[in-house]
């Protein structure tokens, strides 16, 4: 690298500067809004012109995630590029970065984007994660679920997101050979890991932060429950044992230094009822089970991205307050107009809608978050706020 490269690559962008976001969706949208709040201007690229973030941004560029013509015209005359959805195109990818600071940089999310990959990558390099086999063929998958104990999740390696593109074999029924063909076929028969079902005590998160003068920071634990393979909710702090929430946060920190990643890094992990922390999955991005950081942290993992694009000095990842969020899906529309009044009645709530217009089962169309004495005040506020509506 040239000592001009270098130097560009290094270099911080000042308020005023202009920041350019692969996907417009509400990661982008929320990410935006932190930007304008320091300064910022901000362009987008998405395939939907009306996406979440186009009515905060100065510019939406509309484009597929693999338009490498589109990526270009997006990091034209930015400052910096950072990303809030990791399914873009190697090959536009390379593109930004030819032209503009890219961070978190190309070769992590070539990783990331690729669960065969990331889950290889991940045991390869020494980090914990459960049995996992990578799948092929449906002769690979037939004899990958005796060996994993005939209890397994199968998740695609592309583009799967919010339980898409997943299977349960063995779970409800008795993992026969026909089961395992069907689960094989209803993920289309494309590249995949199958992962061993684990005895869980709970699921939680943790958000690390890397800016590209190598400054690293953690932010405390988020406990998680999943309903149909979505986040139904998730809560800061996640009361875990003080030496599980150390070990979880120095995890965090290892795998985006390893990785090399300039921005977020969100590690999902697993805690089993025998106390193994296993990783499960990574997002390279803000994360659902952040959102809460807006309400309890001294930074939000909004403003943290826009620090790490930008390359500022990192936020404090403190937790002030502990806070809580629900996710809000199109479900809750489906039945007519929430009743929004009776939920903003719980103290301490808030409401964040993401300006989808078009509500549809299993879309998060926004969330509710609560702050509270303790986790469960938090928790149980924007519970009882969503009960309402």
């Amino acid at each position: 690298m040239s000592a001009s490269s270098l130097q560009l690559k290094h270099s911080i962008v000042h308020p005023g500067g202009l920041i350019a976001i692969l996907g417009g969706g509400q990661l982008g949208r929320m990410t935006a809004m932190a930007a304008r709040t320091m300064g910022y201007r901000v362009r987008v690229m998405d395939p939907e012109p009306a996406c979440p973030a186009s009515f905060v941004v100065d510019e939406t560029i509309v484009g597929r995630w693999d338009d490498v013509a589109a990526a270009r015209r997006l990091a034209e005359g930015a400052d910096a590029v950072t990303l809030e959805i990791e399914q873009i195109g190697v090959d536009a990818l390379s593109a930004v970065a030819a032209l503009a600071p890219l961070r978190p940089g190309v070769e992590p999310i070539r990783i990331i984007q690729d669960k065969t990959l990331q889950k290889t990558w991940l045991a390869d390099n020494g980090f914990p994660v459960g049995p996992f086999r990578v799948i092929h063929s449906e002769a690979d998958l037939q004899q990958a679920v005796p060996e994993l104990g005939g209890r397994v999740f199968l998740k695609i390696g592309r583009g799967g997101y919010d339980g898409r593109g997943q299977a349960r074999i063995g779970l409800d029924a008795p993992s026969t050979e026909e089961a395992i063909a069907a689960a094989w076929q209803s993920i289309g028969a494309r590249p995949a890991v199958a992962e061993q079902a684990l005895d869980l005590a709970c699921e939680i998160s943790v958000m690390a932060a890397r800016n590209p003068s190598g400054e690293v920071r953690s932010y405390p634990a988020a406990r998680n429950h999943h309903e149909n393979q979505i986040l139904a909710w998730s809560v800061l702090p996640a009361n875990v044992p003080p030496e599980l929430e150390a070990r979880a946060e120095a995890l965090a920190a290892a795998i985006i230094a390893r990785l090399g990643i300039e921005g977020l890094l969100c590690v999902e992990a697993f805690v089993t009822r025998s106390g193994e922390l296993l990783v499960n999955e990574l997002a390279p991005r803000p994360h659902n089970s952040y959102h809460q950081s807006e309400r309890g942290c001294v930074t939000s993992q909004f403003e943290q991205i826009v620090r790490t694009t930008c390359n500022l000095p990192l936020g404090d990842t403190t937790l002030l307050s502990p806070a809580a969020i629900v996710n809000l899906l199109g479900d809750v529309w489906l039945a007519g107009q929430p009743n929004f009044p009776a939920a903003l009645a719980v103290p301490g709530v808030k409401l964040h809608l993401y300006e989808k217009h078009s509500p549809r089962a299993g879309r998060k169309m926004g969330h509710l978050s609560a702050t509270g004495a303790t986790a469960d005040e938090a928790l149980e506020r924007v519970l009882e706020a969503k009960r309402r509506l």
